[in-house]
């Protein structure tokens, strides 16, 4: 029991203690005895009731009779209140103390009362404070737990940002180089101005030099602006609305300045023909368009267009055909060895995605799966001529779980679904053989993507999304060394 209830019960006990005592001593204070009466002479009286009157003050009342020695009637009356004297000393304080002890009495039933009403508030509140404590002890413990989590997901992200911190130093340098290009321009315009104003006073001859090694440096340091690791993609673009729910569109990262078309080919199986539109506002606002027929159906969304030819998956096989779009005529077929084909090893959504073809800025790619990497995502360089494989690397990643893919700078990028909520969550590094697992957003607006290509040219992915032809911009982290320049 806890402290308050003890002290209660204490009090409660020596009230008790008190009201017995009163009760049993107070008579004998004021010599109130009737039990026993003794005769004035020495006789010895016979024991009779000794009832107190019910009301002394209304009358005569016989208090007590017996008989002496002699026989004689002896008994003891109570007169009413008026004859008796008034000045006795000891009805006096019989009076008083009665008056106390009614006093009292009620005092202390007041006094248990409230003692009662307290120790019931004090038990509740004691049940109350031991639910609070209950509470208390989950809380903290929740709370130990969130700080747990807490800690471990910043250490984890401070792992992550660690290495960036030699990249950023570096980073630094590559910006005192573009300043240094800077002033270099800046010099090299100040000569041609003073040039404009005396000719012949400067050897053309080196300044030519001056000029064709810049030139260089820049489209060297340009070339190394084209790569980097993927950090973010856009919100998308939509250029147009056509097309049934699958199909690919594209345009050829090595066209030459000024060839601007757009091949766009709808559907996934069981279609031969591919549009040409002239350019991407042609195509943005026109019908106009040559239709190609290509010699077999195509499978899958995994087309590309590379230098004048277009690259597809022969329906129902693991054969590349090479199509030359100016001739059209086949210029090279090969069998892509142990490749999964007919919706053997597909992306999520289906659609005989078995082998999807890609390109980035080393060249042509074929992204597929084989029962010997147990249905994992295998990646194979093509040479763009011969198709033949120049390298193969054999990832862990379950091709069937993944939405779809693309290649940047050799890392392949895989999204975690095609459908709903996307995001590019894994990344295959070629040049290192090496994997890792990332968080970027990716915005699916239509809900539904059936093919996902990047163009190094642009440097965006074109997307099919449920009947909608979208453009996303890419975001790159650059390395500039200045020791390769």
């Amino acid at each position: 029991m806890s402290v308050p209830l003890l002290k209660i019960g204490v009090v409660l006990s020596t009230m008790a203690m008190i009201t017995n005592w009163m009760s049993q001593t107070l008579p004998s204070l004021v010599g109130l005895n009737t039990t026993k009466l003794s005769a004035a002479s020495g006789g010895t009286l016979d024991r009779s009731t000794g009832v107190l009157p019910t009301n002394p003050e209304e009358s005569w009342q016989v208090y007590s009779s017996a008989q002496d020695s002699e026989g004689r009637c002896i008994c003891t009356v109570v007169a009413p209140q008026q004859t008796m004297c008034s000045r006795d000393a000891r009805t006096k304080q019989l009076r008083q103390l009665l008056e106390k002890v009614q006093n009292m009495s009620q005092s202390i039933e007041v006094l248990d009362r409230r003692t009662q009403r307290d120790l019931q508030y004090v038990e509740k509140m004691e049940s109350q404070m031991k639910g609070l404590e209950s509470k208390f002890r989950q809380v903290e413990e929740s709370h130990r737990q969130h700080l747990a989590r807490q800690f471990k997901a910043i250490k984890a992200k401070m792992d992550e940002l660690r290495p960036l911190i030699p990249v950023l130093e570096e980073y630094k340098a590559d910006a005192k180089l573009v300043l240094q290009f800077k002033e270099e321009v800046q010099n090299l315009t100040a000569v041609l101005n003073e040039l404009q104003e005396e000719i012949g006073a400067y050897d053309y001859d080196e300044l030519q030099s001056r000029v064709s090694n810049l030139e260089e440096r820049l489209r060297a340091c340009m070339q190394k602006l084209a790569c980097g690791k993927l950090t973010g993609i856009s919100d998308p673009v939509t250029v147009k609305t056509s097309g049934s729910r699958f199909g690919s569109w594209m345009t050829d990262p090595l066209a030459p300045e000024g060839d601007n078309r757009v091949w766009y080919m709808d559907g996934y199986h069981n279609n031969r023909f591919v549009r040409e539109y002239k350019s991407m506002l042609d195509f943005m606002t026109t019908d106009n368009f040559t239709s190609h027929r290509l010699p077999h159906p195509w499978s899958g969304t995994g087309q590309v267009v590379y230098n004048g030819s277009i690259y597809f998956n022969k329906f129902q096989s693991h054969i590349i055909i090479r199509f030359d779009l100016k001739t059209e005529t086949i210029l090279k077929t090969r069998s892509l060895d142990y490749a999964g084909y007919n919706n053997m090893y597909h992306y999520a959504w289906g659609g005989h995605s078995d082998i999807d073809l890609m390109v980035d800025e080393s060249g042509l790619w074929a992204v597929y799966a084989t029962n010997q990497n147990a249905g994992n995502i295998v990646i194979s360089r093509l040479d763009p001529v011969s198709l033949q494989a120049l390298q193969t690397w054999n990832t862990s990643y379950p091709k069937r779980s993944a939405g779809e893919a693309f290649i940047i700078c050799g890392t392949l990028y895989v999204t975690n679904g095609y459908s709903g909520g996307t995001k590019v969550h894994y990344a295959y590094q070629t040049n290192a053989s090496a994997y890792e697992y990332i968080d970027i957003p990716f915005q699916n607006k239509y809900s539904h993507i059936s093919m996902l290509d990047y163009n190094p040219k642009d440097r965006a992915l074109y997307a099919w999304n449920n009947g909608h032809q979208v453009l996303y911009n890419v975001t790159l982290f650059h390395v500039i060394r200045s020791d390769e320049l």
